[in-house]
Parts: structure tokens; C-alpha cells; sequence
């Protein structure tokens, strides 16, 4: 079994209000890249992943003009792609939506969101209160992208949960000045830590009922990746992680937990334009509860200048640099 993750930059900008394709000459939504190029190297992209199931992040739009599933399937249509059916959950206003991509053939999924009445972890569109500054009065937080709980049902049997995240991203939008910059970025980290404590009670409340679980998407964060982390000692990552007999695993995440210092692996690659140079950092991740760990699992970020199957294929290599700011992550999985 293939799962994957892929955050597919200003997806909703390649299809018109009746979900259709426009791979045209016109310039996507992406720099000095045609619509034409951007869908051709997404099709290349998702063909060769021959993935299950594809946790999308950033999937096209849906609102009362638009469409998720119409574009997603249009997609699928298009490049003929086993992954032909699509789920949803929760909507948001970002334009961004997450959605699942599957194989009808290997698997059956439905949104079955949890947490009702519960306030310790409530349902992923409601309001969880927390104290975010210490000052002994509540905070009520909310998602801008409500994460997507899905159950999911192999062919064989075996059931699972799997939840598709998009955390708030931490950039000082609007700051006009140093103090403002730095005002903006921690109350972005504040509300994007208490988003990260209320997905891992979610998780939580799962291990607790012996549901194997996944956590995948970008949680635009990781170790060292701000000067604010150690306002707060912990990166989001290390919180939806969690720790002892019920932490999640991701071998990425791991390998960069324990060297902050030293070279790690990346998912995204952003250009800078004042230094004229790129960025590369660790956002995306597939984090597994420790019964999934166990089944032969194996991750693979397709990174088209540190992976090798990704390199040696310059269709494909190219059309990684090209479809998205982010690469995809798989996992292979015996379920």
C-alpha cells in the first residue's frame, strides 16, 4: 500500500468554475509557469507516485462557485489516474482546501470527523479554548484549515484513521515594522502551537480506542526552522508527534529532531528573491502510530535533487521543480 502527502502550490488556479482543466498557454497562479506546464508536470507527478490514496493540500477550491471534487476529478480524468475518487471534509475560506485522492479499487474512505461534545478535543470545525499566554484566561482557537479525519478501509480489511492537516502558517503578514513583525510572529506561533496540542488530543483520543492512525500534510513547522521556537520549547512537529508508547513516528522529522544543527531532509524549496537564492525547508510529513511503524513501513520524500529514482528521471525531475514549491512524501506500508 502507497499513501501520500503533497501540497500542490495555487492547485485551484488550474481549473475554470466548472471544475475543467485549463492547460493552456495562459500564466499559472505559479512564477513564470504556464498552466499548460504546471498541469503537464502534475500529471507526470501523480502518475509516477502510483500512489492509493493522496492527501492534497492546497486542493482546488469549493465554495458556492466551485468545486473540490469537480476539479480533482477532472484531474484524475485527464491523466488517467487509477486515484480517481475524492473526499472532503470540512471547508474552509483560503481558497486551500485538503482533500484525499484515492483508489475506489483498493480502498473505501468517508469523512468521519470526531470529538463531538468533547471539549479537551473538540471536532476539527469547532472552537478549542486554551490559555495561549499565560494569563489565566481562555483563548478560543480555530483552524483556518479544518484538518481532514478520515476513516479509511483497505481491501483486505484492515481499518484505519487518517487525518490530513495544513497548519497555520507562522509569515508576519501586514507587519510594517520590526515591533510589528515580531508581535504578529508569536501570536501566529501561539495560535499555530494550540492548533498542534488540539490535532495530537484528536490523535490521542484514538490511540486510546487501539485506532491506528496517520497524521500527513504540511504542518509548516519543524525543528529550528524560527528564532521563535524556543520562546516555547517545542516545535509543532514535536507536539502532534508526541512522546513515549503513544509518540508517532516519521523518520524525517526524527532525523532532524536529533541533529538541529546538521544537514536534514526537505520537503519544500522557496525562492528568495531579496538574497536571490532558495530555501529549502522540512514542512510535510506522515507520521504513523507505532502499530503502523511495525508493518514494513517505508518513507520516501521524491525530491528531485536528493533523491536518486528522482534525479535519474529528468521527465520526472524536472516536473517536480515545476508542479509545486513542495515535493511529494509517500509511504509504502503492509496493510
Amino acid at each position: 500500500m502507497r499513501l501520500a502527502t503533497y501540497n500542490v502550490e495555487w492547485f485551484d488556479a488550474l481549473f475554470d468554475r466548472r471544475g475543467q482543466l485549463l492547460a493552456d498557454g495562459e500564466w499559472s497562479a505559479r512564477h513564470n509557469v504556464t498552466r499548460a506546464q504546471q498541469a503537464e508536470a502534475l500529471g507526470i507527478v501523480f502518475t509516477a507516485l502510483n500512489a492509493d490514496g493522496i492527501m492534497i493540500i492546497e486542493a482546488p477550491d469549493t465554495s458556492s462557485k466551485r468545486s473540490t471534487t469537480k476539479a480533482l476529478t477532472s484531474f484524475a480524468q485527464a491523466y488517467d489516474l487509477r486515484c480517481r475518487e475524492v473526499v472532503t471534509g470540512f471547508t474552509n475560506d483560503t481558497q486551500q482546501e485538503i482533500a484525499f485522492l484515492y483508489d475506489p479499487d483498493v480502498l473505501s474512505v468517508r469523512h468521519d470527523p470526531k470529538g463531538a461534545g468533547d471539549m479537551d478535543a473538540p471536532v476539527f470545525d469547532q472552537v478549542f479554548g486554551i490559555d495561549l499566554d499565560i494569563d489565566a484566561s481562555r483563548d478560543e482557537v480555530t483552524f483556518s484549515k479544518p484538518p481532514l479525519e478520515l476513516e479509511v478501509t483497505t481491501k483486505a480489511g484492515k481499518s484505519l484513521r487518517l487525518i490530513g492537516a495544513h497548519l497555520k502558517s507562522k509569515a508576519p503578514h501586514g507587519a510594517r515594522s520590526r515591533d510589528e513583525v515580531m508581535r504578529i510572529s508569536i501570536a501566529n506561533r501561539r495560535k499555530q502551537l494550540a492548533q498542534a496540542i488540539w490535532l495530537r488530543r484528536r490523535v490521542e483520543s484514538h490511540l486510546s480506542a487501539d485506532d491506528p492512525v496517520i497524521v500527513m500534510g504540511d504542518l509548516n513547522d519543524g525543528p529550528g526552522l524560527d528564532e521563535y521556537e524556543n520562546l516555547f520549547g517545542r516545535s509543532s512537529v514535536e507536539i502532534v508527534l508526541g512522546e513515549g508508547e503513544a509518540a508517532l513516528f516519521d523518520p524525517h522529522a526524527d532525523e532532524a529532531l536529533a541533529s538541529k544543527l546538521g544537514a536534514h531532509p526537505t520537503t519544500s524549496r522557496f525562492y528568495l528573491k531579496d538574497k536571490k537564492r532558495y530555501l529549502q525547508a522540512l514542512l510535510d510529513y506522515i507520521m504513523v502510530s507505532p502499530d503502523l511503524q511495525a508493518l514494513n513501513a517505508h518513507w520516501c520524500i521524491w525530491h528531485p535533487f536528493d533523491d536518486q529514482n528522482c534525479w535519474s528521471v529528468p521527465e520526472l525531475r524536472e516536473a517536480l521543480l515545476t508542479a509545486s514549491d513542495h515535493f511529494p512524501v509517500t509511504l509504502d506500508i503492509d496493510l
